[in-house]
């Protein structure tokens, strides 16, 4: 039996180690770090691909006092030279900026001003140092209090603990981006925009006291100047093939992993849920959700996989993306949900000032925060984007399904009046235009089974908004599950629709005549045996593409 437990939501390399987590050992960064090293470092990624335990590994490793104990074994620890010279060895300055999310531009800056005398206080120390005056320490101290000047901070802890160790200072930021994404949402992103880049300006390009700084987040922010003047930036993007193993689990990361809680079984399950991401030359999985799921599987009965990366937070950029779309982007998300790519012109450089102006910016933004990867870069330039696995694919369904109830709310009531007059050619003519109206991601996977699921949900999605109708899903009558049973108590009538997939629209008459049999050869009229409804209707409704075929007996 497995000893040691996955590490959900772990996100310190301390408490990981110590507390006889799981680890996928990526201390191998350490290395190329120091060998490729660059004052500033800013490395992006999409959330939970492990930026914040790869900065408390860091912080782990560089600072002054630290455990060295936490390394045994890992592969840093082989480089002894390496470890000699730089293990505890500096004074670190850890801050994460994924707290500084305020519904204004006040409240931001006094979240700020949190983290800093957070991180100050762990400095306490420099209080009895003897290298520091007594102006020093009460700059110290002002500090840890949030008094004095929050643009220079950065830069003043920095000399402080420098003119103490005698030594300069490494400093870890992460999640740089999230109080600019916050800001833009709420109305205040040139307010926070000033602050950030004056905050990195002192701390981190006019600050003789820095070894070296690495910085995380999704996007790459460069046209707001915040990094402008630095001297030589390292910008490690996902496409960019140095530093590409070290976020994510490797193929074979993965299968280490599976087989260590016996799980072994499920690889292919696995990778085809969560797979499918390329960061440079190298292909991996989404730590976040390989470690939820087999975190889960052990422990329960249902071995379904979930969708645990898109239900960690707001995916409304997803939805922003649905409602901005033209017609060739609709005929693109629809090549991209049947498993064929897109060739797209990716911008890196991006604002998210930037985000909403036009479509094209979107298709970065989805790029760059993981909701699409690529395949490979073109001769000329552009991205092979691809939807990378299940579980985004999962996303884009739910998001465009609620998109698509929310666009045509209001205008079903010539769809029911028809279910109310048994017209079938009036109910197919009115669910297709619904449907023309709605984006053209109606195929919903690339199987059958997927893709009947998707327009079962569809139709499920736009009956049940009638008040006055009692509408169940895969109800148990007969001899098997009817698709979808209505009772209807105003008019004390019923009706039984059987869901069906053509593969072309030659099928789609005979489907619908399918559906029609199976409710009859089932005995789906059963469900209504104990009721005084005098008439039950039979619907087998065929969808192709986006369109359906209606066929009705009573």
């Amino acid at each position: 039996m497995a000893e040691k437990r996955p590490p959900v939501g772990i996100e310190s390399f301390e408490k990981l180690r110590t507390g006889d987590f799981y680890y996928v050992d990526k201390t191998g960064m350490i290395k190329e770090l120091l060998e490729s090293w660059g004052e500033v470092n800013l490395f992006t990624r999409p959330r939970r691909f492990g930026k914040s335990l790869t900065m408390s590994m860091l912080k782990s490793f560089f600072e002054i006092g630290c455990d060295a104990s936490l390394f045994d074994g890992l592969a840093i620890s082989k480089e002894n030279g390496l470890c000699d010279k730089n293990m505890g060895q500096y004074p670190v300055i850890s801050l994460t900026l994924k707290q500084v999310r305020g519904k204004d531009y006040e409240s931001a800056r006094e979240q700020m001003w949190s983290l800093i005398s957070a991180e100050a206080e762990r400095f306490d120390y420099l209080q009895d140092s003897d290298k520091l005056n007594e102006r020093d320490k009460a700059r110290m101290m002002n500090l840890s209090e949030g008094i004095g000047n929050l643009e220079n901070s950065l830069y003043l802890m920095s000399r402080l603990l420098y003119k103490h160790h005698g030594k300069k200072v490494i400093i870890l930021i992460d999640e740089y981006d999230v109080p600019l994404q916050k800001a833009e949402a709420n109305g205040y992103y040139d307010d926070m925009t000033e602050l950030i880049s004056q905050f990195f300006g002192y701390g981190m390009k006019t600050n003789d006291y820095m070894q070296f700084s690495v910085v995380t987040g999704c996007l790459r922010i460069a046209k707001e100047s915040i990094f402008t003047g630095f001297n030589n930036p390292k910008i490690h993007t996902i496409v960019d093939d140095q530093y590409d193993e070290w976020f994510g689990f490797t193929d074979e990361e993965v299968r280490e992993m599976l087989d260590y809680y016996g799980l072994s079984k499920y690889y292919g399950l696995t990778k085809e849920w969560y797979d499918g991401y390329l960061f440079g030359t190298v292909h991996v999985y989404c730590p976040w959700d390989v470690i939820n799921w087999c975190d889960k599987l052990p422990r329960s009965t249902d071995h379904t996989p979930q969708n645990f990366w898109a239900n960690t937070s707001s995916n409304d950029m997803v939805l922003r993306f649905v409602e901005m779309a033209d017609d060739t982007t609709r005929a693109q998300l629809e090549e991209l949900s049947e498993g064929r790519s897109i060739d797209r012109d990716i911008q890196q450089e991006m604002t998210y000032a930037d985000i909403g102006k036009n479509i094209d910016n979107l298709w970065s933004i989805l790029f760059m925060t993981g909701y699409l990867t690529y395949s490979c870069r073109n001769d000329d330039g552009t991205y092979r984007l691809v939807i990378p696995n299940r579980e985004i694919r999962s996303l884009f369904d739910r998001q465009i399904k609620n998109w698509f109830y929310e666009k045509i709310e209001g205008g079903l009531e010539p769809l029911f009046q028809a279910f109310d007059r048994n017209d079938a050619a009036d109910i197919e003519k009115h669910i297709n235009e619904c449907m023309i109206d709605a984006i053209s991601f109606m195929d919903g996977g690339n199987t059958r089974e997927m893709r009947e699921t998707f327009y079962h949900g569809l139709l499920l999605g736009m009956l049940r908004s009638r008040r006055g109708w009692n509408v169940k899903s895969n109800r148990e009558a007969g001899n098997g599950r009817a698709d979808i049973i209505i009772s209807d108590r105003r008019r004390e009538c019923g009706y039984i629709i059987e869901v069906k997939y053509s593969d072309s629209y030659a099928d789609m008459d005979s489907d619908a005549d399918k559906g029609l049999r199976q409710i009859e050869d089932t005995l789906y009229d059963k469900y209504f045996a104990d009721s005084d409804f005098t008439d039950i209707y039979h619907y087998g409704i065929a969808f192709h593409r986006k369109k359906c075929r209606v066929a009705v007996m009573q």
